[in-house]
């Protein structure tokens, strides 16, 4: 995904003054035009979350319609997270050279070819490549827009602001599984619209991106104070911009000339947890549910399509409520509370549920226990992990760090998706979910022992602490 240089006059140069209209500005500067630049680039997340959800409803007309078995099944499902691995592994090194708004429109533009391209496949081979380039757009955006957000957001509210981005995720999961319910009644084709349904966001995400500013961190790391220092100042006001941009180059000149490797004794303890924190949000199985939710309702529970697309929606909604606690009070209980609330709540609830599935309990039983684990995990694992991870890194490896912790969580992402189906023939399903269960208990042992809090602290002085 190639992007140019900035070539006078092209659409993406950063202006002067965004031509997005903020709330009135006042010494402390414009706490709305924050939150507008945040949700644009939160649309990234809606697409992230629309994707990786409407395979599946997709898939149980998807799987009739090429006569897929359990293998191609799985290839189906995970053929969108291969991309995003590779995604993920290019977006440190695209947004430190090219910036973090340019690459994010290149994203845009990939979800959109992604769209078309999986709605007109005749084979499963086109599908899997059109998915291919949906992933590559999925691992950019994953993550930019919790990294563009934590640059812009004052500290006071930067849990809140990357929490805006999963609750755009959640969004877009919940609108898949929307989008899948009603046009589930059009038959074997309906897969076909719900994919080309993501064209329209993808379309609204580039005509956003043309209307906000850089990253002001970046600007000043290439030397662009000026450009920097005005986008600071409709962010915080004078003062505090002068302030902030002070401390930021302050940064960057302690890291001229030192050691950037990511592989430095500095970097191990953070990039330790972001990786460790990614691989855990992902191997406690919460994308089970997700992309195979209609499959375990309607082979396990005894649940029709549609009724099975139905209940995907409540868990969509149920996801979409956790998430909003989390954006009310991330900043103000911390990061790591939310995430040890969340990890035990999930390992109780999948204790549970494996019980209930090896006593063969469906219905009320088997819908309630799963919303409940859904909804421990929307309430801190979801949005924390990607708050620690664009928090804990400093400013000149932020985005190449940043990229191996998102590496590490698509792998770990396409791993229990593409051998989910697999591990139930091995385990049974009740065995597979008890797995996940011990996996809670330990990510849950993992953070009370080793992640540190980040509220209330600007990124440059988490940045001192690592040093």
């Amino acid at each position: 995904m190639p992007i140019p240089h900035r070539a006078p006059g092209s659409l993406l140069r950063e202006p002067a003054h965004s031509t997005l209209l903020p709330p009135n500005e006042g010494p402390a500067g414009s706490t709305g035009y924050v939150y507008l630049i945040a949700a644009v680039a939160a649309l990234g997340g809606l697409l992230f979350g629309f994707d990786t959800a409407i395979i599946n409803g997709a898939l149980v007309f998807l799987k009739k319609d090429f006569g897929l078995n359990d293998a191609q099944t799985e290839l189906a499902a995970s053929s969108i997270l291969f991309g995003a691995v590779a995604g993920a592994a290019l977006a440190g090194w695209l947004t430190d050279r090219y910036g973090r708004r340019r690459v994010l429109f290149g994203a845009a533009a990939l979800f959109m070819v992604s769209a078309l391209g999986a709605a007109v496949p005749r084979t499963l081979a086109e599908f899997v490549v059109a998915r291919l380039a949906g992933g590559l757009a999925i691992g950019v955006a994953s993550l930019l827009a919790p990294l563009y957000i934590a640059e812009i957001a004052p500290a006071r509210i930067r849990g809140q602001l990357v929490t805006l981005n999963q609750l755009a995720i959640v969004t877009g999961i919940l609108l898949a599984y929307v989008v899948s319910y009603y046009l589930a009644d059009l038959g074997l084709v309906a897969w076909r619209w719900m994919f080309a349904s993501a064209a329209v966001p993808s379309l609204l995400f580039m005509l956003a991106l043309l209307f906000v500013p850089e990253s002001p961190r970046w600007l000043l790391g290439q030397g662009r104070a000026a450009e920097a220092l005005g986008t600071l100042t409709r962010l915080n006001g004078p003062v505090a911009a002068a302030a902030e941009a002070a401390g930021i180059q302050a940064a960057l000149a302690a890291e001229r000339g030192a050691d950037t490797r990511l592989s430095q004794p500095r970097l191990r303890r953070p990039l330790g947890i972001a990786v460790a924190l990614a691989v855990l949000q992902q191997i406690t199985g919460i994308n089970t549910i997700l992309y195979y939710g209609s499959i375990i309702f309607t082979e396990h529970s005894g649940q029709s399509a549609a009724s099975a697309i139905g209940a995907n929606a409540l868990i969509g909604g149920i996801n979409f409520v956790g998430t909003v606690a989390a954006l009310l009070i991330i900043d103000k209980i911390g990061r790591k509370p939310l995430l040890l609330v969340a990890s035990g709540g999930m390992a109780l609830a999948l204790g549970a549920l494996t019980v209930a599935l090896a006593q063969h309990a469906a219905g009320p039983w088997l819908l309630g226990l799963i919303l409940l684990y859904v909804a421990c995990f929307a309430v801190g694992l979801g949005p924390g992990v990607w708050v620690v991870i664009a928090e804990i890194f400093p400013n000149a490896m932020r985005g190449r760090a940043g990229s191996l912790a998102t590496v590490a969580l698509w792998a770990a992402c396409t791993l229990i998706t593409f051998t989910f189906l697999s591990l139930v023939k091995i385990m049974g399903i009740a065995g597979a979910f008890g797995l996940y269960a011990v996996l809670s208990v330990f990510t849950f042992l993992f953070v009370w022992r080793a992640v540190p809090e980040t509220k209330g602290r600007t990124l440059e002085e988490i940045e001192r602490d690592w040093a």
